[in-house]
């Protein structure tokens, strides 16, 4: 006898059909449309649209970045360039400026020296040279020797935090800065203090000088003098330094100084040299005629005319 097939009977229809899907589960048309593609030796078309495209964008993307270094380039280019122009204007128009300062001061010591040689000749002109002498010394039109006290005024020193991301240092705090009025208050202690002239870094301060600011420089009878600052008062060492301590703004500024690092320094100096001021601007009177009227700030009424 024969035994049956292991299993069971013989196998159904449905169980030859599910194992011919499982045996072809590719589709023969798209097995067909694979291998012609693989004798191409071509990519998918959509893979190959994509790889154009991003090549095409790396290299709009090249260009637009060539161009904007370029115009970068060119636009510090000519900040450069004008600002090369600018400091050779500097340079030039400070060099005509020293000249001629420098020929001013010789006419003037010229001026003098012939002014004082023709007033000598008589006992009046004499009288009138000592009197225009003591003038010249209260305008500062003369320069002065003599000992005296200097009081030094600087920046705090740049801190050294930077920025480690960026690359930049702090903001710079305004109060870590001389200002114009610090300056002042010095000034006017030590005037106040009995100096007989003053200088700030070499300008030499007249009863017409003012001190401002200017942006980022202070102007000194409108000339401008830079950090540190030194202040040159002539006059008697020991009467300047204990009236100039007993001010109590100087002791104020002090308390500043060193809260937000100034530098604040006054030393006594057995000679200091403070040059003429600058020539002051000359005005003169017009009399008023006759007919011209005059005003009267306070008029007296006339009490005969019921006014």
């Amino acid at each position: 006898m024969t035994a049956p097939p292991r299993g069971g009977g013989p196998r159904s229809m449905g169980a030859s059909l599910l194992d011919a899907v499982l045996a072809e589960t590719l589709d023969p048309a798209y097995a067909q449309a694979a291998a012609a593609r693989s004798a191409e030796g071509g990519a998918p078309r959509r893979r190959r649209s994509g790889r154009v495209l991003v090549a095409l964008t790396m290299v709009v993307a090249g260009l637009l970045v060539a161009v904007t270094y370029d115009q970068a380039a060119a636009t510090v280019q000519g900040r450069d360039q004008v600002r090369a122009a600018l400091i050779d204007d500097i340079h030039s128009a400070s060099a005509v400026s020293d000249d001629l300062a420098a020929q001013v001061e010789a006419l003037r010591t010229e001026v003098t020296s012939t002014r004082d040689e023709l007033l000598a000749a008589s006992a009046v002109g004499q009288r009138a040279r000592d009197a225009l002498a003591r003038a010249e010394e209260g305008a500062g039109a003369v320069p002065v020797t003599g000992p005296g006290l200097l009081v030094t005024l600087a920046n705090a020193d740049p801190r050294a935090d930077e920025d480690p991301v960026g690359g930049g240092t702090a903001e710079e705090d305004p109060r870590e800065q001389v200002q114009d009025g610090d300056l002042q208050l010095v000034v006017n202690a030590l005037w106040a203090a009995g100096a007989e002239a003053i200088s700030i870094n070499g300008q030499r301060l007249g009863p017409t000088t003012a001190i401002r600011f200017a942006g980022e420089a202070v102007l000194v009878d409108f000339r401008p003098v830079t950090n540190p600052y030194e202040i040159s008062a002539i006059g008697d060492p020991d009467t300047l330094i204990s009236e100039f301590l007993a001010s109590p703004e100087v002791g104020a500024l002090a308390v500043i100084s060193q809260t937000f690092g100034l530098r604040f320094d006054y030393a006594e100096q057995e000679e200091l040299s403070i040059p003429a001021a600058g020539v002051p601007e000359l005005r003169s009177a017009v009399p008023v005629d006759g007919d011209d009227p005059v005003d009267d700030p306070d008029p007296t009424p006339d009490p005969t005319s019921g006014g």
